[in-house]
């Protein structure tokens, strides 16, 4: 089975710009950080990476978060909740 010139060419550039999309998304990633939370008597912990180390955090703290709380209001607390441990790293 012979694949035509066109198909090749077409496969080729997909490839090249899903390896672009991914580049650019993995580059993006400066900070990564893992966040330990307490609420309602439970605790979890969660790793997020941004590319700042408060958003990394954010993220990394509403992560752990959606495993505790139910609902919305719950869900705002927590993230509002002072998390037990945060380390953090740079890439």
């Amino acid at each position: 089975m012979k694949i035509k010139r066109g198909t090749i060419i077409t496969l080729v550039a997909l490839a090249l710009f899903g390896a672009l999309l991914l580049f650019n998304t993995l580059s993006a990633q400066k900070a990564e950080c893992n966040v330990c939370v307490e609420f309602n008597g439970k605790h979890n912990c969660a790793a997020a990476s941004h590319e700042n180390q408060e958003e990394a955090t954010r993220s990394a703290q509403n992560t752990a978060c959606g495993v505790l709380a139910s609902g919305m209001n719950e869900s705002i607390a927590c993230g509002r909740a002072k998390p037990v441990s945060v380390q953090c790293r740079t890439k």
